[in-house]
């Protein structure tokens, strides 16, 4: 804080040590607020929370139209009813910190305890969840399928987002192109939560998902269970990453990579089987 316009020297045996307290008190403040676990709206808590510290929220069961309307993006068509049965996710996408508490290693690129673990390719998390399993031995850990992933991160919402049509809402949610000025992830859960609870379902990170790759939604399954079937030579992610144009950070959107390859966009959340 600057005195001098306070009355200089005279000012400066009081001003200073008050300055010092008030300016702690904002560094604490700010500390806590960026830091500490923002409740989700409608007064969704974890309902679980492993020995990693992994939270889980509750997702309830129902039925969703998964998929776009004529006019959208043919792999999201055609639009269709799906039911889905209640299931366990983790609030936020799994970060650096909690891999590393399984792995033993760290290889992401954008280097930070509490940002999405980054450069994990599908097959990697795949041996990340059988190490989890075993180590919370009689708990089943797995990546959710598709439809799974569209139906929590659209939470009850029908529009392109699960707030609606506005785009100019987005940021308040995702950290994505516009917002990162494409410098890479930050910490998760620094944005607002969708009604169920879970933060970050656009942007941050693409997440990787069971599915192998379909064209389009021709014979999809009216349930949430993994699609049989496919080109298991690519995996779908879902939900735009930190490098993403706002059309790509929406519920619906689809991407695939090789199950192989990692990306610095690309990281995951998880199911926890009830």
């Amino acid at each position: 804080m600057n005195v001098e316009g306070l009355g200089g020297r005279a000012w400066m045996g009081v001003v200073a040590p008050v300055a010092a307290v008030l300016l702690l008190a904002l560094v604490l403040l700010l500390t806590v607020e960026q830091k500490a676990p923002r409740e989700p709206a409608g007064g969704q808590g974890a309902v679980f929370t492993d020995s990693v510290g992994i939270e889980f929220v509750a997702i309830p069961g129902g039925t969703f139209t998964m998929g776009s309307p004529p006019g959208g993006d043919p792999g999201e068509q055609p639009a269709h009813e799906v039911h889905v049965q209640p299931f366990l996710m983790s609030r936020y996408e799994i970060t650096q910190a909690q891999w590393e508490a399984v792995m033993g290693g760290n290889p992401s690129l954008f280097r930070h305890p509490q940002r999405p673990v980054d450069r994990v390719t599908w097959l990697d998390v795949q041996s990340f969840i059988q190490a989890l399993n075993q180590r919370e031995g009689g708990r089943r850990y797995r990546l959710p399928t598709e439809a799974e992933w569209e139906y929590a991160a659209r939470a009850g919402g029908a529009g392109r987002w699960f707030f609606g049509d506005d785009p100019d809402l987005l940021p308040r949610y995702a950290w994505f192109g516009q917002t990162s000025e494409n410098i890479g992830t930050r910490p998760v859960g620094r944005a607002l939560p969708n009604p169920w609870g879970l933060y970050d379902v656009y942007g941050n990170v693409w997440e990787w998902v069971q599915d192998c790759y379909h064209e389009n939604y021709q014979g999809a399954p009216p349930d949430a269970r993994n699609w049989p079937g496919g080109d298991c030579s690519q995996r779908m992610v879902r939900g735009g990453g930190w490098n993403s144009p706002l059309e790509y950070a929406r519920s619906a959107v689809r991407g695939s990579y090789a199950p192989h390859l990692d990306d610095a966009s690309n990281g995951f959340r998880l199911v926890l089987e009830r």
